[in-house]
């Protein structure tokens, strides 16, 4: 059916016309409809949704991401040796920290930082290996300081690189992020069966049947809510794993509640509570490697989330993104936060849920921010069970090595100096989980990169991709599109 050539569209619901274009009037027609409204629709990304709809999707967010935020200083307060009240002092300020970054990231002030996408930022758990690695090789006052100027300078070379980031890119295809992504999920699995058997060497009862029993309680919870869980239930599976396995303790007295009394019900983290920030080689090198991948990791997902809302990721929006990842790690450890990137989980939610609207992210950063600013909210979290922890810990690092192997599927290994790329890269990854021992030769600088499996994994996997595909070759080897796992 052919087109008027001229002329307003007529139709159902349309304004009849008359010869000279006048709309008509009288009984049966329909006032002029102004299109103005459309011209100025509002784009997803940018919608203010009714609070009816807002808070829940916030909550979702919330509920994907908690058990990720408090791992890292649950984690590695219990390396560093503190009590439950330091610990409960870690969690309150990684909470603290991660609401602030999410805020940035998508609220931002235009032109300087924030990606202004559904875009959550908190302490990543790929920065644990090696932050235990610099807690190995320091004395009891030194350990916190010593990591905590490592960070502040991984952000400071983060605020460096991002702008020129997009160029190194080629340097970290799918075959290097996915060598380390196993690896984080690989070296770190000792720290949930370290859990499962009480967390604590020295006690009587670690490895008791007691101990392994409510561990392995809690993960066939979370496998039975993962089985026949639907919708949001299924989402939230290692929460409620957490959950259960906690109030199943309690009559066995094994949830300490002392943390509860000593919390205080607001307070602001203090500066340098832990000490004053102190600056190892050593331990800058490491967690300056694990910046690189974090900032992969974060590109990954702004690319990602650019195709999910439709709003292309370019250039300017990763750059501001990653200033906003510099910021956050720079600044974090004043107040005792650790390395800060994206959150894989969250860009998970919007595409499963199609909520791409900012400010519900943005609701759920202020909400981390109020947690963080009450401290007695981290000790609730406090309150579970190294053995509950234990058991939901074995999936949680599981399925960070679950995602590395995905990544590595896209990465073209039916080539076969790809092949040999990864099974190197991963056995000198694993070489210091295999025998702790192997380099206690070494000059104190290199055990502590290469004691840490992510960083020899990293340096190995970097260095055989040039040696591969970059140094030597006339034209080089087309690296493939960043994507999120």
């Amino acid at each position: 059916m052919a087109l008027p050539a001229k002329g307003p569209a007529t139709g159902p619901g349309s304004a009849a016309t008359g010869p000279d274009s006048t709309p008509a009037t009288g009984p049966g027609t329909t006032p002029p409809v102004h299109t103005e409204d459309a011209v100025t629709s509002v784009h997803p990304v940018d919608e203010k949704l009714h609070p009816s709809r807002l808070v829940p999707a916030a909550l979702q967010h919330i509920a994907a991401m908690y058990a990720g935020v408090v791992t890292p200083p649950l984690i590695i307060g219990q390396a560093c040796g503190l009590d439950i009240e330091g610990r409960t002092r870690l969690i309150a300020a990684s909470l603290l920290i991660a609401g602030v970054a999410t805020l940035l990231q998508t609220l931002g002030v235009k032109g300087f930082v924030g990606n202004r996408l559904p875009f959550v930022n908190a302490a990543s758990s790929a920065g644990i290996a090696p932050i235990l690695a610099i807690v190995e090789t320091n004395t009891e006052g030194s350990r916190l300081p010593a990591v905590y100027g490592a960070v502040m300078v991984a952000g400071v070379f983060c605020l460096a690189v991002g702008p020129f980031f997009g160029r190194l890119l080629r340097f970290f295809p799918p075959l290097v992020t996915g060598v380390v992504i196993t690896l984080i999920g690989v070296t770190l699995m000792p720290v949930p069966v370290g859990w499962a058997q009480g967390g604590d060497k020295t006690a009587a009862d670690f490895g008791s049947m007691r101990n392994l029993a409510l561990a392995a309680s809690t993960l066939a919870v979370i496998l039975v809510i993962q089985r026949f869980g639907k919708g949001f239930v299924k989402q939230v599976a290692l929460l409620f794993g957490l959950l259960i396995g906690t109030l199943a303790a309690i009559p066995f007295g094994m949830a300490d509640f002392g943390a509860l009394d000593s919390a205080p019900i607001a307070a602001l983290p203090a500066p340098f509570a832990f000490g004053a920030p102190e600056f190892q080689p050593a331990a800058i090198l490491s967690l300056c490697i694990v910046m690189l991948v974090l900032m992969t990791e974060s590109s990954a997902g702004m690319l990602a989330l650019g195709e999910i809302c439709d709003r292309r990721a370019d250039a300017g929006v990763i750059t501001r993104g990653l200033r906003t990842d510099g910021l956050a790690t720079l600044i974090g450890p004043v107040f005792g936060g650790f390395p800060t990137s994206a959150f894989a989980q969250n860009v998970g939610v919007v595409s499963l849920t199609r909520v791409r609207s900012r400010y519900v992210v943005a609701v759920a950063g202020a909400t981390l921010l109020v947690l963080g600013a009450f401290p007695v909210l981290g000790a609730v979290v406090s309150l579970v069970p190294m053995p509950v922890l234990g058991g939901a810990g074995i999936v949680l690092f599981g399925s960070i090595a679950v995602s590395g192997i995905r990544t590595l599927s896209e990465a073209g290994l039916d080539d076969s100096s790809n092949i040999i790329l990864v099974a190197v890269a991963l056995g000198a990854g694993i070489i210091p989980l295999a025998a702790p021992t192997f380099y206690a030769q070494f000059p104190a600088w290199a055990q502590t990169v290469l004691g840490s499996g992510i960083s020899a994994g990293a340096i190995v996997a970097v260095a055989l991709n040039l040696f591969f595909h970059h140094l030597g070759t006339r034209s080089r080897t087309t690296v493939p599109a960043l994507k999120s796992s």
